[in-house]
């Protein structure tokens, strides 16, 4: 499946459960609810995911996780701001790069309908 097969089934999938339970809850709540929901579609989904830091002969557990990340190739970045800004879309391609991984998505659940919180990043393009 390619990343972007993964993300309309990301964004289905997004927009089906917030429509149930809308904005105003915790990031943890719509990471967990995202993660059941994707599973359901028969996804592999990993929460919490390590981003270690590689430099030349060094290997740094720095205590950075990505949210989810989705069949090994791409990574969600969930948020429950009143708005997303320039740290957000930082960490999440700094997340991309770490993992040399092309696409991810940075979902903001705190708003009225989630489509207007998602914002897709290629890793090396803004």
């Amino acid at each position: 499946m390619t990343e972007n097969e993964l993300s309309g089934i990301i964004i289905g999938a997004a927009i089906e459960f917030h429509r149930e339970l809308g904005p105003g809850l915790l990031e943890r709540v719509y990471e967990v609810c995202l993660a059941h929901e994707l599973k359901k579609h028969g996804l592999r989904v990993r929460s919490q995911v390590d981003m270690q830091v590689n430099y030349k002969e060094i290997e740094l557990d720095t205590g950075f996780k990505a949210d989810l990340l989705i069949n090994e190739k791409l990574i969600i970045e969930v948020k429950s701001v009143k708005e997303l800004n320039d740290i957000h879309l930082a960490q999440l391609l700094t997340y991309l790069k770490l993992s040399d991984l092309r696409l991810g998505l940075l979902i903001n659940f705190n708003t009225r309908r989630v489509r207007e919180g998602i914002k897709r990043v290629v890793n090396g393009y803004i």
